[in-house]
This record gives C-alpha cells, sequence and structure tokens, in this order.
C-alpha cells in the first residue's frame, strides 16, 4: 500500500470511478464547459475543464472533469484539448451548450497573442517578474519599498487609513501565465508603480553585475510612456471583461442577466474607443507618467 506505483493505481482507480459517476450523472443531457488554464508544479501549461449541466432533480452542477496537457495557449491549441478530452469520455460536441465566459477567456487570450504591443507588453511584463521575484531579498526589497510609500503617501494625504486598506500585495510568480492571473498583476504592477520602480533603481546601483544591468535596463522600459499607456491600457480592458466573465460563471446567471452583462461591455469599451473616452484615458495615462 505504500509503494508509489500502487498509490498511483489507486489514485487513478478512484478518478476514473469518480470521472464514471460525472457522466452518469451528465446522462444523455446537454452541458456547457468552464476552462481555465493552470500549471503544474515543473511549470507546465495545463488545461482544467469543468462540466456545468442540470442533474435529475434540477440542480444546476460543477463537475471537475480533467486534465489535458497543453504546448501552448493559443486558441486552436485549447479548442483542439478541450476536444480531446470531451471525445475521450465520449461527450458529444452537439450537446455542448454555447458557454459565454469560456470563449471570452479564448477571445482574449488569442487577441493578445496576435497583437505585437500586447507581445511586447507582456514580454516585458515576465522580464520584471523575473528580475523582482526571484528572491527573498528582492520580494523583501519591494515590501520595504511599499511600507516606505504608504507611510509618506499618507502623511501626505494622498491615500486614506483604515480597516482592510492599503493591504500588503506582490507579483504573481513568473511562470503564472493564466489568463485571470494577467489581470491581478497589471492591477498589482499599477499600484506598486512607485515602488517598484524605486527597486528597480536600488537594484541597478548594487554593482556592475549582469543582474544590476538587468534591472537599470528593465528601469528604462518601465519608465517607458509605451510601457505605461499599454499597462493602463490593459488595466481597463481586463476591468471590463473580467467582471462580465465572472458574472457569467456564476451558476445562477440567466441568459436574459448574461445578454444584458454583454450589451453593456460593448458599451464600456465602445466609449473607451470614441474621442471623448479615448481623450480622458489618455490623459489619464499621461498624469500618471
Amino acid at each position: 500500500m505504500i509503494d508509489h506505483k500502487i498509490q498511483k493505481q489507486l489514485i487513478g482507480s478512484c478518478a476514473r470511478e469518480t470521472t464514471k459517476f460525472v457522466i452518469e450523472e451528465l446522462h444523455d443531457e446537454c452541458f456547457a464547459i468552464l476552462a481555465d488554464e493552470s500549471s503544474d508544479v515543473y511549470q507546465q501549461e495545463q488545461l482544467a475543464l469543468c462540466l456545468r449541466f442540470v442533474n435529475k432533480i434540477g440542480e444546476p452542477v460543477e463537475r471537475f472533469l480533467g486534465l489535458a496537457q497543453v504546448a501552448d495557449t493559443t486558441s486552436l491549441t485549447l479548442k483542439e484539448a478541450i476536444q480531446t478530452l470531451l471525445m475521450k469520455y465520449q461527450l458529444p460536441i452537439s450537446k455542448l451548450l454555447h458557454c459565454l465566459a469560456y470563449q471570452l477567456q479564448l477571445t482574449l487570450v488569442a487577441v493578445a497573442k496576435e497583437n505585437i504591443d500586447c507581445k511586447w507588453f507582456f514580454g516585458h511584463l515576465v522580464d520584471l517578474l523575473n528580475v523582482l521575484g526571484m528572491s527573498c531579498k528582492k520580494i523583501c526589497m519591494l515590501h520595504v519599498a511599499q511600507a516606505e510609500y504608504m507611510i509618506e503617501a499618507l502623511k501626505q494625504g494622498e491615500i486614506e487609513a483604515g480597516q482592510g486598506l492599503n493591504q500588503e500585495m506582490g507579483l504573481a510568480r513568473p511562470g503564472d501565465t493564466r489568463w485571470r492571473s494577467h489581470y491581478k498583476t497589471v492591477m498589482h504592477v499599477m499600484s506598486l508603480y512607485p515602488s517598484i520602480m524605486k527597486v528597480l533603481f536600488r537594484l541597478g546601483k548594487e554593482s556592475n553585475s549582469a543582474e544590476a544591468l538587468g534591472a537599470q535596463t528593465m528601469l528604462e522600459v518601465f519608465k517607458s510612456f509605451l510601457f505605461v499607456f499599454m499597462l493602463h491600457l490593459m488595466n481597463e480592458i481586463f476591468g471590463y471583461t473580467s467582471d462580465l466573465s465572472n458574472a457569467l460563471q456564476k451558476s445562477d446567471q440567466d441568459i436574459v442577466n448574461a445578454v444584458d452583462l454583454l450589451e453593456f461591455t460593448k458599451v464600456q469599451l465602445q466609449v473607451l474607443r470614441e474621442d471623448d473616452g479615448w481623450n480622458e484615458f489618455l490623459e489619464k495615462s499621461l498624469l500618471f507618467v
């Protein structure tokens, strides 16, 4: 029983029996899917897939179906992985209901990876996380810099004090490439912007090592208008679409509310594209620099 191979066989048997129960519970009814990117302990890309359906007594339920290894996170690769997983358990595509939240996430990932400016921005964002998140010393430096900034901002009356406000925050791991983690990382980089700049400056002045040169290079990119502009743009777009995606994934969301939310998000994005909305956004980005 303590042999590693025997334990893996037992776990595999339990997983197969659990999945068999889920398929039997679904029977031959229609279903929707929830898909999300994840990574294992070796930072290998995976796709986690859940089924959402109404059971025999009329209750909406969600059941985990399985994981699939993926080479990348392009929309075509994710689509093929989903189809393969469904075919493995003999779940017909014809029974699959259109899932707006899933489609929204795949579309955003695909557009971001095909746009040159987005690829440039997220490439440098990964570099930033690598520079700041590879040692306890750097993480501590960031926490200290943020504490110094908070103390000064409170003295100047730039931020408010109170319970639950000004909580300590960090940055996502460099290997975390999930769609939802991008929005969280962008928000945190915006909030920690002055502190990150101070840490990069200190790291660049420490020595002439390759690490210091990397921090100096990253600081120049970090201060550039293009980086700040893309940071604000991604924060705006992810903010609109994240609210919609989170709402669509609620099990009690009905189709009428879903359509209203979709229309509201389209209006928000259209306002951003129009002259007044774009000028306001551009002014905010310029003032941030």
